[in-house]
């Protein structure tokens, strides 16, 4: 079993920063790829951010040259450095593993999202 767990979401007035932090805990062999996610409510859940253990990162144009993805792999830990928040960044962040175990392969897990909201 593993586990996803975010931190790092709040309350910040746009232009400000925020960062978010993602550490899986578990049974894990190896940590595939890295990810993190947004969602509002009636809008589909958009990736943000996305990097692979071999690759290249991508971001969605929406947050380039604003968002930074990071990855510790040695801790199983993911970061999103959000700088020059804009109020349409308020959503709902989510953190996303593809994780390999000996039991089961490689396996999607999430965190249970955290929420940043951008004043205006």
């Amino acid at each position: 079993q593993v586990q996803l767990v975010e931190s790092g979401g709040g309350l910040v007035q746009a232009g400000g920063s925020l960062r978010l932090s993602c550490v899986a805990s578990g049974n894990i062999v190896v940590v595939n790829t890295m990810a993190w996610y947004r969602q509002t409510p009636g809008n589909q859940r958009e990736r943000v951010a996305y990097l692979p253990r071999n690759g290249n990162i991508n971001y969605a144009d929406s947050v380039k040259g604003r968002f930074t993805i990071t990855a510790d792999n040695a801790k199983n830990t993911v970061y999103l450095q959000m700088n020059s928040l804009k109020p349409e960044d308020t959503a709902i962040y989510s953190c996303t593993m593809n994780i390999y175990q000996w039991q089961t392969g490689s396996v999607d897990y999430w965190g249970q999202g955290t929420q940043v909201t951008v004043s205006a």
